[in-house]
């Protein structure tokens, strides 16, 4: 955690199946759900369970260290959480419902 941020501002911490830990803060929750995914406001819940038990992880093409972490939600529906690894964490980028998986390398399971 960075010395700005408070323990105050922690909304969560989860660990992943690839044995890195991701971080979200209040403000990083608040952008997503009001800024980029609205939809997603009220699922943090459904976020942590998609981080710490995904179905499928899958590396993005363009960063080798952003992952898109995926845990089905319904028939033909994820949730997909996107996440940056950097010096050993990680934090959320962004977190929406999908009907489709993005192509990028399998990584989790093997």
């Amino acid at each position: 955690m960075e010395e700005s941020e408070s323990a105050e501002e922690l909304l969560f911490e989860v660990a992943t199946p690839l044995d890195f830990t991701i971080r979200v803060t209040r403000p990083q929750w608040t952008r997503i759900v009001r800024v980029k995914h609205p939809v997603m406001q009220g699922k943090e819940a459904e976020v942590r369970a998609t981080l710490a038990s995904p179905n499928e992880i899958r590396r993005r093409r363009s960063d080798p260290m952003v992952h898109l972490f995926y845990r089905i939600a319904g028939e033909r529906r994820w949730v997909c959480g996107v996440a940056k690894r950097q010096d050993g964490h990680g934090f959320l980028i962004t977190a929406y419902p999908t009907d489709a998986i993005k192509e990028g390398e399998t990584i989790w399971p093997k």
